[in-house]
């Protein structure tokens, strides 16, 4: 029997996933990290704690699948994407904490930016200037942590996401990489000519020799140090969390569509070898590259999902665990008239404002925590439906049913609720841990263990299907309600 490990290096924790050669699931391992909040809107991690939590996650799937480590025949890796950090290379150190992606400190900087070079770096690299992704991040680091500047242009540092961090380590300080997928989420990758882009690094101010290869998402890049197992393994996939998700959900075909609910809620669309632009604030993106060849995908981002229902439970306290929260919201027949707009950190697509913050309107004086519970993971579901609307017109293409993955699909009342406000099925997988999935995939592919990705499709499983129980005048009066607290959620902040 012949094992790949899938490792999903998340937002708030690290699950490591062992899968035989049927894919099935052998053996899990799940550890969480601190998030580090200094000041408000800036979020991070520390990089030594997440390396000491993946290890963790192996052992712990290696444990429970009762196998060692000789025994797997190839390891893969995603990651939690435009989260960036920078290390000194002799020492190993990380110079600074890794700025999370949820963070906003350079929200300023990205709208300067915005106003002269917008057109430009939507071309190249598919993204709209936002201090979600790398770039911005890595400049401030360049620029706030003394000595970093010099060290970089002395060639003493080393950037990267976190795969990159990851890999470095796993394999000894070996492999310096990244793929095509994570770098298309820095903001200094060019999707048409898959490398850096010399243009953009000139005039953000980072130098290009600090920067990793990029490779292809499923190649051997190297193999395990004894600092990571006692082992020789191939590592021969990496990837970016929500490619890994759509890869794992088998959405090969142009048209097909995945959500991801996680800390965030992340819809992406295949759109085939030729990346397709929105005019509605949806993100172009390449999702993978196999055989020199990129996968583009529409990617309708939304960054609080999850995360919402974490703050019921850490942040005001009605719930003890997100468990609780079906129930709660089966318990009322409706939200009451609540809307809440979980814009903690503003909001992504397709507004792309940066200013927004949390709403919640239409409370009363019979509001229950019920009702608010109900009105949170409503909320998810407005969010992933504004989305799919502007995926349809941007792409062209009707959407007929939604695969979907992540913890949340737990939830019934969620799906259904999905369901009911896209006006089309929901799909939920028999294996719902579908980025550690899709990660194992490229590596058997980089391996030579899987033949290609249309011997992918046929083990897909479906596990549910739910279908809509509304009519589509109920469905536009609920979205045009929704519409209107979103607007009372907008530009809160004052620009400085």
């Amino acid at each position: 029997m012949k094992y790949f490990l899938g490792i999903d290096q998340g937002t708030t924790g690290t699950t490591s996933i062992i899968f035989d050669e049927k894919w099935n699931i052998c053996g899990k391992g799940y550890f969480e990290h601190k998030q580090y909040y200094p000041q408000p809107g800036w979020v991070e991690h520390n990089p030594e704690e997440i390396w000491d939590k993946t290890k963790e996650s192996v052992a712990e799937a290696l444990n429970h699948a009762k196998i060692n480590a000789k025994e797997l025949a190839a390891i893969g890796l995603d990651n939690q994407g435009e989260t960036c950090m920078i290390w000194d290379k002799k020492t190993g150190k990380p110079v600074y904490n890794a700025i999370v992606w949820q963070d906003r400190r350079t929200s300023k900087q990205a709208d300067e930016l915005k106003d002269e070079y917008g057109d430009l770096i939507m071309q190249k690299t598919g993204l709209t200037i936002d201090a979600y992704f790398s770039a911005l991040k890595i400049k401030w680091i360049l620029e706030n942590v003394p000595g970093t500047k010099e060290k970089a242009e002395k060639g003493d540092l080393l950037v990267g996401t976190l795969d990159t961090w990851l890999l470095w380590k796993m394999t000894g300080k070996k492999v310096y990489i990244t793929d095509s997928s994570t770098a298309s989420r820095t903001m200094l990758f060019n999707i048409h000519t898959n490398k850096w882009d010399d243009e953009i690094l000139n005039f953000i101010g980072i130098p290009a020799s600090i920067l990793p290869e990029i490779k292809t998402s499923s190649e051997i890049y190297g193999y395990t140090d004894q600092c990571f197992l006692d082992a020789r393994v191939p590592i021969a996939g990496s990837v970016v969390d929500q490619a890994a998700a759509l890869f794992g959900q088998a959405c090969f075909d142009k048209g097909t569509v995945k959500t991801t609910y996680g800390t965030g809620c992340f819809m992406l669309m295949n759109t085939g070898e030729k990346p397709v632009y929105s005019n509605n604030g949806l993100l172009t993106t390449a999702v993978w590259s196999l055989d020199g060849k990129i996968t583009y995908a529409l990617d309708g981002g939304v960054y609080i999902g999850g995360a919402a229902v974490q703050w019921l439970r850490d942040g005001i306290g009605i719930i003890n665990n997100a468990s609780e929260t079906e129930a709660l919201a089966k318990s009322v027949p409706d939200t009451s008239g609540v809307y809440f707009v979980p814009a903690f950190s503003g909001l992504a697509a397709p507004y792309w404002d940066q200013y927004a913050r949390g709403t919640m309107v239409g409370i009363t004086g019979g509001t229950n925590k019920a009702h608010i519970v109900r009105a949170t993971l409503e909320a998810i579901a407005y969010q992933v439906a504004e989305n799919l609307e502007v995926m349809e017109k941007d792409s062209g293409i009707k959407i007929e049913t939604m695969r979907v993955d992540g913890g949340a699909v737990a939830n019934s009342f969620l799906m259904q609720f999905q369901a009911d406000i896209l006006g089309i099925p929901v799909d939920v997988p028999v294996i719902t841990e579908t980025t550690a999935l899709g990660a194992a995939y490229l590596a058997a592919l980089g391996v030579g263990e899987l033949d290609s990705v249309d011997s992918i499709k046929n083990v897909w499983k479906l596990n549910k299907r739910y279908m809509p129980q509304t009519n589509k005048n109920q469905r536009k009066t609920m979205m045009e309600q929704w519409k209107k607290a979103v607007a009372r959620s907008r530009n809160w902040i004052d620009k400085e």
